[in-house]
């Protein structure tokens, strides 16, 4: 005996197969937590683990410098200097060829700095600070040696930009909520880290608006 499939039933059939991929995409989780998306403050620190060639000694406080700028030139955040007041702390530190490297350079300790007069979310920086952040990471057990050492390395060829949550206790400790390496990625005056920073936004904001 044949049994008849009512036409409206397959063809019903088929058209939720065809839209199930496309569903899917939509489902695509959302690249960066929304923590990120209304975060206002940002602290811009050198990675405490970062050296410096001895040819160089200005190469992470360059980039610095230069993500800095180039955030404020974005107009989406404030810039801060102290993590504890700051949403996101971003963590950046120059790729290195092998060589001589010196370790806790004094060129990277911050003069005191203020910068205020424009509207909010114009990128002012606010705030001030005399040498590097004391809380970014936990030393551990007995004092830390915060003194300039010389040696020789092989350290990380590329750049990288790591973002952390802001606000609390030793916010490097933490795993980076967003990071982007890449040769030359903190060189200006574009600064490629932030660019890609910029773009994973735009798409995480993208991907929250289409959540039902």
């Amino acid at each position: 005996m044949s049994v008849r499939v009512p036409v409206v039933f397959v063809l019903s059939l088929l058209f939720l197969l065809s839209i199930e991929p496309a569903a899917a995409k939509n489902k695509k989780k959302q690249q960066l937590p929304d923590v990120v998306l209304k975060a206002q403050r940002v602290a811009v620190v050198i990675h405490p683990d970062a050296v410096e060639p001895v040819t160089d000694p200005r190469a992470n406080r360059t980039a610095q410098d230069e993500v800095e700028r180039a955030i404020s030139k974005w107009h989406r955040f404030d810039l801060v200097m102290d993590s504890s007041t700051a949403d996101l702390v971003v963590a950046v530190r120059k790729g290195q060829a092998a060589g001589p490297m010196i370790s806790n350079s004094p060129v990277d300790n911050r003069p005191v700095i203020f910068q205020g007069g424009a509207p909010a979310g114009a990128g002012v920086r606010i705030g001030a600070q005399q040498g590097r952040p004391p809380d970014l990471t936990d030393p551990g057990l007995g004092p830390e040696d915060n003194r300039p050492h010389l040696g020789s390395q092989i350290g990380a060829s590329q750049d990288m930009f790591e973002v952390y949550l802001g606000g609390v206790d030793h916010p490097l400790d933490a795993p980076p909520i967003w990071r982007f390496t890449a040769k030359n990625a903190l060189n200006g005056p574009e600064i490629p880290a932030v660019e890609e920073f910029r773009k994973a936004i735009e798409e995480s904001e993208k991907q929250r608006q289409q959540k039902p």
